[in-house]
Order: structure tokens, then sequence, then C-alpha cells
């Protein structure tokens, strides 16, 4: 199965791709998307078509993004919510499901700890995915995004596989 994880940003989408056979992880590609132009029509168009040429280009089975938190700044949490939608919509046209982690929940998967810092992601990142070259800290956020994708995919497949067997049974 092939994850794409996205960290969504108005200024810097982070985006990361990984494989998953079984319980191994391992690294495809990661990187960080620029929004162009000066207005939000634009910066969003842009976010937009980046982001489908990462997903024609890495075909992904899944993907999975960071939901948003509300913060002091109502303007700013608004335009990171549009930003989010972009992140939302564009595998959703391309016919992929899209799971949706609450950062502490992604924290806590990667990490072990819902409060990690930046540098923890990016270390427990590069100790599941060994030979990553994480581009950025956006990037590093999207791969663990993925991670907490794939994690929590294999425990609804487990689950979903043990019920069947009762109902059999």
């Amino acid at each position: 199965m092939r994850v794409l994880g996205i960290d969504p940003g108005l200024r810097n989408l982070g985006w990361g791709v990984i494989d998953v056979d079984g319980s191994r992880l391992s690294h495809v590609a990661n990187g960080t998307l620029h929004s162009i132009g000066e207005g939000l029509p634009e910066r969003l168009l842009s976010l937009f078509q980046q982001l489908g040429a990462i997903l024609t280009q890495y075909a992904p089975h899944t993907s999975a993004v960071e939901q948003t938190f509300v913060n002091k700044d109502g303007a700013g949490t608004l335009k990171l919510g549009q930003a989010r939608g972009i992140a939302v919509l564009a595998p959703a046209q391309y016919g992929i499901d899209v799971g949706e982690y609450a950062p502490n929940t992604v924290k806590k998967t990667v990490v072990g700890v819902g409060h990690a810092t930046k540098d923890q992601i990016a270390h427990m990142v590069k100790m599941q995915l060994p030979g990553a070259v994480l581009t950025g800290p956006d990037a590093a956020d999207a791969l663990a995004i993925a991670i907490c994708h794939a994690h929590h995919a294999a425990s609804r497949a487990r689950i979903a596989k043990a019920s069947q067997i009762r109902v059999r049974a």
C-alpha cells in the first residue's frame, strides 16, 4: 500500500510518500509545496495543481491529512482551513480515501507522546524510515502523518479481520 501524508499550510504544504508492506515501512519521497500568487485564490490554486502533480507522479492508494487546530488568530485558522480543504479535495478528486488525524494523535503514534517537538518528530521519522533524507520540517510532519495513517489502517484491518473470523465461527 502506498500512503501520501499531507501537512497542510497556505505558504508551505508538506507532503511525504511511504510504502507499507505488512509492518515494513519504506520511504518513497517527500517535499514541500510553496504557494504561488498574490491573492488567496491564486495561492490555493497553485497548491491544488502542485499536489495534483504529486498524486499523478506517486499514485498513492490512500492519503492522510492533519486536522486543523484552532489558534489565537481566527483569520489565520480560517486560511489554514482553506489550505486543508485543498489537501482533502485533491486526493478525493483522484478517488483516494483521506484519513484525518489530530496533531496529538500523529505525535503519539510516531513519537510515543502527544506533545512532541518538531525535532523529536523528525528524529523518529528517520528512525522508522531508515535512509530517508528529510527536505524540511513540513515534509517530516507529512511523513509522520503517513506513518500514523499506516499504523491506524493496519489496526483497523486487524480488527475487521478478527470480527470476520468471529462471525464465521
